[in-house]
């Protein structure tokens, strides 16, 4: 006997595969209010349906266990929740030395808090409606990295953007600051914070992007909630991005990122990502080269202790003549955490004369601390000059014991050597108060 099987049936039996998926999708997914974004979203839904949640047997996820994510059930953003934020949660150093900024709170635009008023001729900030629909349709979730299942479950639930459009030959000499803000209430929360930035030719800007919660708020380390973060970066023709990605979350928080950054010709390009707490933490970093001569300077740190799971994943596609890269990444681990990292260059053989640079340095505090790492080359073109390595090293004998001979107790001559490994990469952050913010947060989480 043959049993026949309809092609809808088998579509069909594809359908919800994964139930927790399916749950987080119910949670996110409403009604938008345009055409067109309804479509953006449907054609999200339909693909996560059919998707599943990565686990340990898949390649790029072998080394990150998401089953305590899975533990966890998440509900929609509380409005109630969202009303009760106040404004003394925010850094207002911080604020004092940017030109202006974006606040979203899980994930939606909170426009009394931000400052966006007497903005230069060329620059637009703000929401997805200061676009025309058409503008939006050519640029948002069209990079070529945004089909993963998370991204796509961030596609599925649009409803705000945060959108930095800077117009050609606009220089904007103060940071832009982008703040998202994770507040859970009485149960756990998924948010889906999403930005675009678009650099017109011949452009130049900078960016802090910060995902939080509310620190030194009343129990804000032991809420839980799940932000599953994309950005997306277009720098045009000529144009110049220097972006801050930091990345501070309570200790019972998950966070998964998406940053995909496409390069026209002759443009620059530079990221400072720095991910620091989180239960389990990952960033998904995809550069995209659509034009020859482009300069990439990637500068990463990652600071975990306790049990934390910190998860670095980069990829570079260099597929025109005479690109430049240069990619530092340093991890700090203590205690039982776990940090990975995984970065990709890709030189296919017409991408002659690149010049590509990449280094990972990790520093063990612990024994029982591990890293996995894993950087890689594939290149096909004959006449480059790439490299690529990793060290794993712990804090040296001789080195405390010089700095105690000088006089420094043993306790703060860890601080020391702590605080030079991780300055190298912070020093790159043009925010004098989130340095130091972050290097107070560096000594307080290696040194508890």
């Amino acid at each position: 006997m043959t049993i026949q099987v309809s092609p809808s049936s088998i579509s069909d039996s594809l359908l919800n595969r994964d139930a927790f998926l399916n749950g987080l999708l119910n949670q996110v997914t409403t009604s938008a209010t345009t055409g067109w974004l309804q479509q953006l979203r449907d054609s999200a839904v339909k693909w996560v349906r059919h998707s599943v949640i990565p686990n340990t047997r898949n390649e790029e996820w072998r080394f990150t266990d998401l089953s305590l994510l899975k533990e966890v059930e998440f509900n929609s953003v509380d409005i109630k929740t969202l009303e009760k934020f106040q404004e003394t949660a925010l850094d207002v150093e911080i604020f004092s030395e940017v030109s202006h900024c974006l606040v979203f709170v899980n994930g939606i635009f909170a426009p009394n808090l931000s400052a966006i008023t007497n903005l230069p001729p060329g620059l637009k900030i703000g929401n997805l409606d200061i676009l025309p629909d058409a503008v939006a349709q050519e640029y948002l979730a069209q990079s070529e990295g945004t089909r993963d299942v998370f991204t796509t479950l961030n596609t599925a639930g649009l409803n705000d953007v945060a959108v930095v459009w800077v117009g050609k030959n606009v220089v904007v000499q103060n940071p832009i600051y982008l703040l998202f803000i994770s507040v859970a209430g009485e149960s756990a929360i998924i948010s889906q914070p999403r930005c675009l930035v678009v650099a017109e030719s011949n452009s130049q800007v900078s960016l802090i992007e910060e995902y939080t919660n509310r620190r030194g708020a009343e129990k804000a380390e032991d809420e839980v909630y799940f932000a599953n973060s994309v950005t997306e970066i277009w720098v045009n023709e000529n144009a110049q991005v220097s972006h801050t990605r930091v990345v501070m979350q309570g200790e019972a928080a998950f966070h998964i990122g998406k940053t995909a950054v496409t390069q026209a010709q002759y443009s620059r390009y530079s990221c400072n990502a720095v991910t620091v707490g989180g239960k389990i933490s990952r960033h998904n970093l995809e550069i995209l080269q659509t034009g020859e001569q482009t300069e990439t300077t990637l500068n990463g740190l990652t600071v975990i202790a306790e049990k934390q799971l910190a998860d670095t994943h980069s990829v570079l596609f260099l597929n025109h003549p005479h690109g430049v890269s240069k990619h530092l990444h340093k991890c700090i681990i203590g205690d039982r955490a776990h940090g990975v990292f995984n970065g990709k260059i890709f030189v296919p053989k017409h991408a002659q004369l690149t010049d590509a640079y990449q280094l990972n340095r990790n520093l063990l505090l612990s024994s029982k601390a591990r890293v996995d790492t894993k950087p890689q080359l594939e290149i096909t073109a004959d006449n480059v000059k790439c490299s690529h390595g990793a060290t794993v090293s712990q804090l040296e004998d001789d080195e405390i014991f010089y700095l105690q001979s000088r006089g420094i107790d043993r306790n703060n001559a860890r601080k020391l050597l702590v605080n030079a490994f991780a300055s190298e990469i912070i020093n790159f952050i043009p925010v004098s108060p989130l340095r130091e913010k972050l290097l107070k947060t560096v000594v307080s989480l290696t040194h508890k």
